[in-house]
């Protein structure tokens, strides 16, 4: 039963490289097609099409999935405001509560998802809530310009980002310089499996899963998180203990300290 298990968690990361590795090949196509062969020297054009296609592709699977999860908690007590990393095709901006929060900034660098997100948005009518950044957290020029700085925000959210930036430590630098004192970090977040065979399974599929899919499989990210600054509850940190999947969680809201 618990070798079914395994390879069950094995086999879904597997079919999700391959539906990314078919999508690279078609933007790859498209990409030659209007622009010829000068297109191979804008590499971060066709990765950025194909990962955009496959996370609003799979968009209904993965909302689903955080539906059975706590997620949608998570995601509920966001208050203020509110800056949302890596917002994707816009899998969160149903769960927020628009009674909580005064405005949500989404941040991202593919500008590929600003339709979906445009078209959520506009169902929920968050038009007057709601704004996406086409850019990433570290630049602060474009951020203050809509009053994005330090110590600015009410609480940033990140489902599932800080496995895809470039530099985590980074990244959590820049969230807890912008919080307010007493503001929420929101997260969750998936990890390096504490079960040996499964976090050397985990090394083996992540060069393709990191190429393909755009995240990395076992990173350390809770350690991250902690050595950004001062957090006031750093205990109530949650982890999954679950040796069998490639993709163990670790979620919870921490405070910067006041």
């Amino acid at each position: 039963m618990a070798v079914n298990i395994r390879l069950s968690g094995i086999f879904r990361p597997i079919q999700l490289i391959w539906l990314s590795v078919k999508l690279h090949y078609d933007a790859f196509k498209e990409e030659l097609r209007k622009n010829g062969l000068a297109s191979l020297a804008h590499p971060q054009r066709i990765r950025d099409a194909a990962l955009a296609k496959l996370l609003i592709l799979t968009s209904n699977g993965f909302i689903a999935y955080e539906d059975t999860t706590c997620v949608p908690s998570l995601v509920c007590s966001a208050h203020g405001k509110a800056l949302e990393l890596g917002p994707g095709p816009g899998n969160q901006i149903q769960r927020y509560d628009p009674s909580l929060v005064k405005f949500i900034y989404a941040i991202d660098p593919n500008p590929h998802y600003e339709d979906a997100i445009t078209a959520k948005v506009k169902k929920l009518d968050l038009q007057d809530k709601y704004k996406f950044l086409a850019c990433g957290v570290e630049e602060s020029e474009i951020l203050r310009k809509e009053g994005i700085e330090e110590g600015s925000m009410d609480t940033v959210l990140s489902i599932q980002v800080l496995c895809a930036v470039g530099d985590v430590k980074s990244v959590m630098r820049e969230v807890w310089k912008l919080l307010k004192p007493g503001g929420s970090f929101i997260f969750w977040e998936h990890v390096k499996n504490k079960d040996t065979i499964t976090a050397i399974t985990q090394t083996c599929l992540n060069p393709a899963w990191s190429a393909f899919v755009g995240c990395c499989m076992n990173r350390d990210i809770k350690a991250d998180i902690l050595a950004a600054g001062e957090w006031e509850n750093p205990g109530d940190i949650k982890v999954a203990d679950d040796p069998y999947t490639c993709l163990p969680r670790i979620w919870g809201v921490l405070k910067k300290k006041t």
